[in-house]
């Protein structure tokens, strides 16, 4: 006999195992590691750890919307005794731009003398006259700038005013009624958010490209006051100046920098946050410049050798290394080996935090540090200057690995050298092993300071190794700049 049910389906066995497994459920059930949870359950009256669906920004829409408010930025200059080689036939991107009318591409051969130069960048508008926001390296040296509308209009621009500090420029077209980019907050940006971001990259206008954000407060070395975002967007050249959106459509950053061994993306690309973009265009649009604060001091990281020398619970801060003469630091009474661990109540966890929190500080503005000097945490308050040149940097960083006793030869500064080196006190280092050598010291430089006192002779230098116990920082003055080198003490 036939049965009534033959001609159902059965379930197949890839269901059936989806299920027992908890990956299908079924009407009213819901499943907690492969186990149903019913009323009779005891799960069912606990707490239990949610898998949060996660639903991704609908991009289509974003640039369907936004895509009218970024534009393709052209530039065009004349380079003075420049020599353009082009590309060689040998670099593995010749053929790529080789089917590209360039004057400056492959099958230019080597000139001396002016030439004309161009480039493509990215910008976007942010505000309904024509106000727009790029990147400082994309306009620079450019004697005419011509702006195209994703409606293929073309405008030229005016540059209102452009900030090598923070790489921001604004332009001008004489355009009216332009539709115009939400801004958003970058602090409120999350590690792992979804990024998006619309440029030119190599020229190919309004190309989207997305990714997550995978850093925040990025300090480059680079000499830079700008705290990166940093992401896994596909950033090429030409997409500098475009801008970085959030999944709610909201620009959060201007993409600048990539970092890359080939010259095209490989991962890692840098945006300066918008709320630090729009501070220096509002200065720029009201005095056609930007003014950034001084401190006067250079700094180091403090990594876990260093902070072992200072005695410091973990390796944070910025390490004074040198402070400039009747600069603010120094009226505020900082030294060198004091270690800035907040300013105005914010932590400084990197050395990068401070030049980013000093430079985007008014010029006159009262800042309070909180120092660590000698096992003491001290308090200071400097009356910021104004920068005319960049003062506030990352000292150059050295690893420091060494075992055993530090293997210096030392002998006091003659006359003549102290005035040559600009110092009062230090020791001239003859010659160098052992642990000493493998942190970085090197024969004819100068020990001015070792965990943050100065030094005169060998028997202050043999006490205060003696007290110390894991590591010594020493204060050394090379060709007129002053740097720490952890030095590890065993034994």
């Amino acid at each position: 006999m036939t049965s009534s049910h033959s001609n159902m389906k059965r379930p197949s066995r890839l269901v059936l195992a989806l299920i027992a497994a908890g990956m299908l459920g079924g009407a009213g059930a819901t499943y907690f590691n492969g186990t149903p949870a019913t009323a009779a359950s005891p799960l069912a009256n606990q707490e239990q750890p949610l898998v949060q669906s996660v639903t991704l920004p609908d991009f289509a829409q974003i640039a369907q919307r936004y895509g009218d408010t970024v534009v393709n930025i052209s530039v065009r200059g004349l380079k003075q005794n420049a020599v353009q080689p082009g590309i060689s036939p040998d670099d593995p991107l010749f053929d790529f731009f080789k089917r590209f009318p360039n004057p400056n591409g492959p099958e230019s051969s080597p000139q001396q003398g002016p030439l004309p130069t161009f480039g493509q960048g990215s910008g976007f508008i942010v505000s309904p006259d024509g106000l727009i926001l790029t990147n400082a390296h994309v306009v620079r040296e450019a004697s005419e700038v011509v702006v195209k509308l994703n409606n293929r209009k073309e405008y030229q621009a005016t540059v209102l005013g452009s900030d090598p500090k923070t790489d921001i420029a604004v332009l001008k077209i004489d355009a009216k009624n332009l539709p115009s980019a939400p801004l958003g907050n970058p602090n409120e940006l999350q590690v792992g958010e979804w990024v998006l971001a619309i440029g030119s990259p190599f020229g190919f206008e309004n190309s989207v490209t997305a990714g997550v954000v995978s850093a925040k407060h990025r300090s480059l070395p680079d000499d830079s006051f700008v705290p990166f975002i940093q992401t896994d967007v596909a950033v090429n050249p030409g997409n500098s100046g475009g801008p970085l959106f959030n999944s709610k459509g909201e620009v959060v950053g201007i993409n600048a920098q990539i970092f890359s061994q080939t010259g095209g993306y490989q991962g890692l690309s840098f945006a300066i946050p918008i709320d630090l973009a729009n501070k220096i265009k509002t200065e720029i649009v009201a005095t056609g410049q930007a003014s950034h604060a001084r401190l006067g001091v250079a700094v180091q990281e403090v990594n876990q050798t260093l902070a072992d020398s200072f005695k410091l619970d973990k390796p944070e801060g910025a390490l004074v290394s040198s402070v400039d003469t009747a600069s603010p630091a120094e009226k505020a009474g900082l030294q060198a080996g004091d270690i800035i661990l907040r300013a105005d109540g914010k932590p400084i966890v990197a050395s990068g935090d401070l030049p980013a929190l000093i430079g985007t500080a008014k010029p006159g503005q009262d800042m309070t540090l909180e120092i660590w000097r000698q096992g003491e945490v001290l308090k200071r308050t400097a009356r910021l200057g104004n920068i005319d040149k960049n003062i506030v940097t990352n000292a150059q960083k050295t690893n420091a690995v060494g075992e055993g006793r530090l293997g210096l030869a030392l002998r006091p500064l003659q006359p003549e050298e102290q005035r040559e080196a600009q110092v009062q006190n230090g020791m001239l280092v003859e010659q160098v092993r052992g642990s000493a050598a493998l942190a970085g010291v090197q024969p004819g430089d100068v020990l001015i300071g070792i965990n943050g006192v100065r030094v005169n002779n060998i028997e202050q230098i043999q006490d205060t190794v003696k007290q110390a116990k894991k590591s010594v920082a020493l204060l050394v003055q090379r060709n007129g700049r002053k740097i720490f080198l952890p030095v590890r003490i065993v034994g």
